[in-house]
């Protein structure tokens, strides 16, 4: 028997060849591994295939886990843009609280430095004396009340611009890198669009509050609200999108196995809830930029009516709605309200209904930042508009329209109507 295996093993080494099967004399053992060693090597295609086939899968796990980690370098800078896009509607929204917004009488896209030292503080101020807001109503404003107020509109514009620097130059280093989607490398652009868009439209209004458009003394010195609610509603559109996308790569909306069409109609309830909450917010912007939640600052009834005797003062009547500060405010309240009683419905619904697991948490969220968002409304509104109250507000809406936004996402998938 040794002797068998030494001759085996010689031949082995020598020759690195395994003999016939019937030539091999040995154990159990060594006849299974010398016939499973005989199988691959007189069937070589086989042993080819099978090492292909895994380096294959090799490859595809490979691929599959660089696209994961692509997608959710993606997903993060989108929620990170979104996020400094909620930080400036905050910032603006205590800039224009403060009335900060017109300290700043020039505009440059490059350059904007600030003041260095005392002289060119007082050469700004100069500036700054010449036109309106300081004509009509900053008169006895003094250069350290100045500086406090340039501060405030000069940190809200380089925002922007860190902005437009925050999505530039890491959607250039993804696009080389291949890591956007079709669908994505047709949103990216339009979100350098808007956020252009943003910055022009920010001027533009500044712009309106620097011209020689107020011919009383007694007129008030303040930007235009048609031009206030159209900078707010970029932020908000652009705000929207980076969102959604971000829940793209980064929370995947899930599917049911069946929709139904009670599923399908609770999708759309939920979108028209997402388009309340937008329209409230914007006439909000009127609000703000009419400065109307001072005019009456009681609830629920404005003074002792439910509804004003000023609400069609204006001439002609449609001029009302977005001019007269009372039928502003007075819609924006009808529009709380309204979208309010929406989202509660909503909510109730959603308790009878069949959805995405997530979207349950997602009616919940949208439930409670729907009230609290009102509740917020109604406490600064008696308190007559307290700048920290107010803000909290403004940031208010941006936080119901995200849990507007998350619903609708995790409903994404619910189309198809089961017959």
């Amino acid at each position: 028997m040794a002797g068998v295996f030494s001759r085996v093993f010689t031949c082995h080494v020598r020759n690195t060849f395994v003999p016939p099967l019937p030539q091999v004399k040995a154990s159990r053992l060594f006849h299974g591994f010398s016939y499973g060693t005989r199988k691959i090597l007189n069937k070589p295609q086989n042993f080819g295939i099978n090492l292909i086939r895994k380096t294959e899968t090799l490859a595809v796990h490979a691929i599959a886990s660089k696209n994961a980690v692509a997608q959710k370098a993606v997903g993060y800078w989108l929620l990170g843009c979104g996020g400094m896009v909620f930080g400036a509607v905050v910032l603006g929204g205590v800039t224009r609280l403060t009335e900060s917004g017109l300290s700043m009488v020039t505009w440059k896209l490059f350059g904007e430095k600030p003041p260095f030292n005392q002289a060119d503080w007082e050469k700004e101020f100069e500036l700054y004396k010449q036109f309106p807001e300081y004509k009509m109503k900053n008169m006895d404003i003094t250069l350290e009340e100045f500086k406090r107020i340039w501060w405030m509109e000069y940190s809200h514009r380089m925002w922007g611009r860190c902005i437009g620097a925050a999505f530039l130059l890491p959607a250039t280093y993804f696009w080389m890198k291949g890591y956007f989607t079709s669908a994505m490398k047709k949103r990216v652009p339009v979100f350098g669009l808007l956020i252009a868009a943003q910055g022009l439209m920010g001027w533009y209004m500044v712009k309106s509050g620097l011209e020689d458009r107020f011919p009383t003394q007694n007129d008030v010195v303040r930007v235009s609200q048609y031009r206030l609610a159209s900078h707010l509603s970029i932020a908000f559109i652009l705000y929207t999108g980076f969102l959604w996308s971000a829940f793209d790569h980064l929370i995947p909306a899930q599917k049911l196995a069946e929709v139904t069409k009670s599923a399908r109609r609770f999708r759309g309830l939920a979108h028209a809830s997402k388009g309340l909450v937008f329209l409230t917010a914007f006439s909000g912007a009127f609000v703000a930029g009419l400065d109307a939640g001072l005019v009456y600052n009681s609830f629920p009834k404005m003074g002792d009516k439910w509804i004003p005797d000023e609400i069609l003062a204006f001439t002609p009547k449609i001029s009302n709605i977005t001019e007269n500060p009372v039928t502003v405010q007075f819609d924006h309240r009808i529009l709380g309200i309204t979208t309010l009683s929406v989202i509660s419905g909503l909510w109730l619904l959603s308790r009878k209904r069949t959805l995405p697991p997530r979207a349950y948490k997602a009616a919940n969220a949208l439930a409670i930042m729907a009230w609290t968002q009102v509740l917020l409304g109604i406490t600064a509104l008696v308190h007559y508009v307290p700048v920290s109250l107010a803000a909290l507000h403004q940031s208010g809406s941006l936080v119901l329209l995200s849990f507007a936004v998350w619903l609708t996402h995790e409903l994404k998938y619910v189309k198809r109507v089961v017959k």
